[in-house]
């Protein structure tokens, strides 16, 4: 099963707060060990909301959004994508990462859809759409 961690921002984050330098050796030190466990498949950092952008859908019209947005707690700050067999062994991951923000702070866990859960919808044929599509982007990487 695939997860993806999402480390919620705050005012520090939105305000282009960079991590100091214990907490960037923490971490650090944290992606090591799920990446020598083979559970890290990808972690990033994301800059502010200030320098993002969204685009909103209304039919076949579509509007850009500039940042800054409004609401910091619903924001991400960064992400992790781990790979695990459980729920439970993501939870675990995630209680052994250091403190992301001064004070309180909160990381989600969310599981990544895999094909097998779309069913038959998802028919032979796109699946194989699907799986040169995986394999285009792994060749790029």
């Amino acid at each position: 099963m695939r997860f993806m961690v999402l480390l919620k921002a705050d005012a520090d984050t939105e305000a282009g707060v960079l991590p100091s330098e214990t907490l960037l050796a923490e971490m650090g030190k944290f992606n090591e060990e799920m990446a020598n466990a083979g559970v890290l498949l990808a972690g990033e950092g994301l800059h502010p909301s200030a320098k993002g952008a969204r685009v909103r859908f209304a039919g076949q019209e579509r509007t850009v959004v500039d940042g800054p947005f409004a609401e910091t707690k619903e924001l991400i700050a960064g992400f992790w994508i781990i790979q695990v067999p459980s729920l439970a062994e993501a939870i675990a991951w995630v209680k052994r990462c250091p403190n992301p923000q001064d004070g309180e702070s909160e990381i989600e866990i969310r599981q990544v859809f895999e094909a097998e859960d779309f069913g038959d919808a998802f028919t032979p044929e796109l699946r194989e759409a699907e799986d040169r599509l995986r394999t285009a982007i792994a060749e790029q990487g």
